[in-house]
């Protein structure tokens, strides 16, 4: 059976995330695991922080710590909001690790010796104010190309086209806003991707139909605009080392400026998508007796021939797309294969890494039409979602609203409206009305009942088509099309109920209403099973209520085979309200506290 590799886009270090980092990558991506884990799939989910940067500095600045310390402390944070969010990923690592370390430094040295990275002198923006260098990122000002007015250094938000800081009209520090910039000399790392602008186009082009268009046209977006070789070094402290010092000649028989390159530090981006794998050795190397040094444990996932099983699945929102789809890959390739003098391609002598199967990209989730803003205090964030209200709720809406053709954009009405009729109204109103009468009337266990007759064939074969349906969206991580076919699952279960009507059966037909009362216990066992990568500690309450275990289990049987699992006489019990309804006050308060529609 074939192996799954899930990863997800790396939250930074420093701050707590909104819901729209959320919606973009690590949520569907869970969602997406647990569903191929219920399914037997031997599945692997890894994420981590994303440590290194100027952004760590100043935070750990701001905050009066040391780097190291600041970022123990805010990956702890991190670690435990998503927890508390239901985040089931294999191991949640940092790209402060040493197992990133090596590969980073292993990976640019095999770069260098193979001639896929080079050095040379740029010119680098140097802020008087902060007395330092800047890094692209931290350089905002006018795009040349669109006029958006906070442009960053290295690429634009808003057209997404790539920049350098020098292109940019009236650029500032973003530490402090000055204006008192200067270029410099400074020497540093190039990765030479213009070496395969033709392979990524074919690879990319080889995707389309398969990958989302917003993923495919971003990449190729990006190459029809002129493929550039990429800055791999920063002049910063916190983050890997260039160790060039240990690296070998390239194939012109040049050696690194060791002392050009003293006291550099690989750029975030070339490291943090090492992470991926650098935590999937950290991962392999957290089991009971595992030697830590033991690489093929991680390899299994990521290097051929012992991951030629392997289905490489990337979660990624639209802003992060073009690294993952032009950069990351370009070190692989450059790691997977070596070029001859007459420009032909040859396999590299070690074997090859793993390259992206699937890439899923997702667009922004807004806040009422504008952006998620720290800094002006709008929006939601996770420590705060969670303050107010369980992770279900959020997750649920997230998903069922998922930026996948466009963006999206979150309002409390829209999320009073849809939570309340979808969780409370259709889901949790069918499990606590059946399970309530199994108490009152059949001594709170599955009655025996009859045979099933015509309501309940009918019901088999629409439970039947819809589980199809709602498993071909999620394999095809379709996520708004699930949670559709979800909800209809939930409203297919309510409408049996209502005509069954076994409150009024018992009556007359105590053993019809047997019959209506065990197949409806029967939705209450699926429903638990099929809502748990959504909403899965609401899932594990329902599952309970009918005394099974909260564990991997999706439906793959007839329609009348998955709604007769429950035997005659199992105990069952109403669990506690599920969903309480969203109330008009409490979307007033909200609306004070995180801000509403902007002013016209």
């Amino acid at each position: 059976m074939t192996r799954i590799l899930i990863t997800s886009a790396l939250p930074y270090i420093n701050g707590i995330k909104h819901l729209g980092n959320l919606a973009g990558s690590m949520l569907p991506a869970d969602v997406y695991a647990r569903f191929q884990r219920a399914r037997g799939v031997q599945t692997l989910y890894i994420c981590a922080t994303d440590e290194h940067g100027t952004p760590a500095e100043l935070g750990a600045a701001a905050a009066g710590q040391d780097v190291r310390a600041y970022c123990d402390e805010q990956h702890q944070i991190q670690r435990d909001l998503y927890d508390r969010f239901g985040m089931s990923w294999d191991h949640f690592g940092r790209s402060s690790s040493v197992q990133n370390r090596i590969l980073t430094q292993r990976f640019a040295q095999s770069l260098w010796e193979a001639g896929f990275i080079e050095a040379r002198t740029t010119q680098q923006v140097y802020s008087n104010a902060d007395k330092r260098f800047l890094p692209d990122r931290y350089v905002v000002g006018t795009c040349p190309h669109c006029g958006y007015d906070a442009a960053r250094g290295d690429q634009c938000d808003n057209c997404t086209r790539q920049l350098d800081p020098v292109d940019l009209i009236k650029p500032r520090s973003a530490v402090s806003g000055s204006e008192d910039i200067e270029i410099r000399d400074s020497k540093h790392l190039f990765l030479r991707q213009t070496a395969f602008a033709g392979k990524l186009r074919d690879w990319i082009t080889d995707k389309k139909g398969q990958w989302p268009l917003l993923v495919t046209s971003t990449a190729l977006k990006w190459l029809d605009e002129g493929l550039q070789d990429r800055g791999i070094t920063r002049d910063l402290e916190w983050g890997v080392p260039v160790n060039a010092a240990d690296w070998g000649p390239n194939p012109a028989g040049e050696r690194p400026d060791v002392e050009g390159l003293a006291g550099k530090v690989f750029y975030v981006w070339f490291d943090a998508p090492i992470e991926y794998i650098a935590a999937t050795w950290e991962w392999a190397a957290a089991f009971p007796g595992a030697d830590p040094a033991d690489e093929t444990s991680y390899e299994r996932w990521w290097r051929a021939p012992l991951a030629s099983d392997v289905t490489y699945v990337e979660f990624m929102g639209k802003d992060n797309v073009p690294f993952h789809t032009v950069g990351f890959p370009c070190t692989l390739f450059g790691l997977n294969e070596t070029q001859t003098a007459d420009g032909a391609w040859r396999p590299a002598s070690n074997a090859p890494w793993k390259v992206v199967d699937t890439l899923k990209g997702f667009n922004w989730l807004n806040y009422y039409g504008g952006r998620f803003s720290t800094t002006h205090q709008r929006g939601v964030f996770i420590d705060a979602a969670l303050e107010i209200l369980p992770a279900d709720y959020w997750r649920w809406w997230i998903m069922a609203n998922a930026p996948e053709g466009s963006d999206a954009t979150f309002t409390w009405e829209q999320f009073q409206a849809q939570v309340n009729a979808d969780l409370a109204d259709v889901l949790g109103n069918f499990v606590n009305r059946i399970l309530k009468f199994t108490e009152t009337r059949f001594e709170g266990a599955v009655p025996e009942g009859g045979e099933a007759g015509p309501l309940e064939l009918k019901l088999y074969a629409d439970v039947e088509a819809k589980l199809a349906e709602l498993t071909e969206n999620l394999e095809a991580i379709e996520m708004r099309k699930a949670c559709q076919s979800l909800r209809q699952l939930w409203v297919l279960g309510n409408q049996y109920l209502t005509e069954a009507a076994p409150w009024t059966a018992i009556k007359t037909d105590p053993e019809r209403a047997g019959t209506a009362v065990r197949t409806g216990l029967n939705l209450v066992a699926l429903f638990g099973a099929v809502s748990e990568p959504f909403i899965p500690f609401a899932a594990e309450k329902i599952l309970g209520a009918v005394g099974l275990p909260f564990k991997d289990w999706w439906p793959n049987g007839t329609g009348a085979e998955v709604l007769n699992r429950l035997g005659v006489g199992r105990k069952v019990a109403a669990p506690e309200v599920l969903f309480k309804k969203v109330e008009n006050e409490q979307v007033a308060e909200w609306i004070a506290r995180f801000g509403g529609p902007e002013p016209a």
